[in-house]
């Protein structure tokens, strides 16, 4: 039996949750189609006859951290790879050209004494690529595997290939009592996760990045609907505006696709009580 734990690194959006969610067959990561989707590093446990792999799914390493939430976003990111881990799979993006941003990334991982599997990520498009950009990388790396989280494409092969590369071990986890699969996040966390995603999806390219989800209560009713009561932090009024929208037209949006989710996620009823709040200091909070 094989087992260990395995760290995704990537730049931003290059697919790194995506990915995770696919090899689950379930949704434990948020995605959206802009960096800082992922702001720390979630964990999920995959088991079946072969062993058991625990995944941590990391925030895409930035370039440049002009902001506080960035350096944040960085650090955590780089503290996994200072953990003990087995394995990292590098995911690229090859529809990107490969810039200052993924050379950093590049240079932590090379730097990594570790087994590493290079993981071209999206190759359901075929332009733009600039995939001759990255043949140099294949020498660094002793497994290359082309995937396509979003069609799921080539999953399985990769699958094999990351416990070809693992140690023998007994299972790390004891999932006998948890739900499939084990996350290190919390039901509020992951409640907040779901509704920041529909904040981020719903607003697209207006969004801005001084965006946050908080939970406050997650109550169950006697009827075992649940009641969940969430806030909205942005740091400036303005964007206050954007995502309470004309008449509440966007939070109402935003708290029905949250809302839909949840109750695909936890088979209950959920009534989603969701305001929006202005707190200028709200990254100086994050852990």
């Amino acid at each position: 039996m094989k087992s260990g734990v395995v760290a995704f690194v990537g730049r931003p959006n290059a697919g790194k949750s995506t990915l995770l969610n696919a090899i689950l067959k379930q949704k434990v990561a948020i995605t959206s189609p802009k960096p800082q989707t992922t702001r720390f590093p979630i964990q999920a446990v995959f088991e079946d006859e072969r062993g058991q792999i625990i995944f941590v799914d990391t925030p895409g390493i930035f370039g440049k951290t002009p902001d506080t939430l960035s350096q944040k976003i960085n650090k955590k990111a780089e503290e996994v790879l200072s953990e003990k881990i087995d394995l990292i799979l590098y995911i690229i993006d090859h529809t990107k050209e490969r810039e200052h941003e993924e050379n950093r990334v590049f240079g932590m991982v090379r730097k990594t004494p570790i087994p590493k599997i290079l993981v071209i990520n999206k190759i359901d498009i075929k332009t733009p690529t600039h995939i001759v950009q990255y043949r140099f990388m294949r020498d660094e790396f002793d497994v290359v595997v082309e995937v396509s989280a979003m069609t799921g494409a080539h999953i399985n092969s990769l699958l094999s290939r990351i416990f070809e590369s693992l140690p023998e071990g007994n299972p790390l986890i004891d999932q006998k009592d948890m739900v499939q699969p084990a996350l290190n996040v919390t039901g509020k966390q992951f409640i907040a996760e779901i509704i920041r995603e529909k904040a981020f999806l719903n607003l697209r390219e207006e969004v801005p990045y001084s965006v946050t989800a908080t939970v406050d209560e997650v109550t169950e009713r006697d009827n075992g609907n649940l009641f969940i009561k969430a806030r909205l932090l942005t740091n400036q009024d303005k964007y206050k505006g954007m995502l309470v929208g004309k008449g509440g037209s966007m939070i109402k949006e935003i708290s029905m696709a949250a809302r839909k989710e949840l109750e695909i996620a936890s088979s209950k009823k959920v009534y989603l009580e969701l305001t929006v709040e202005v707190d200028p200091h709200w990254m100086e909070m994050m852990r």
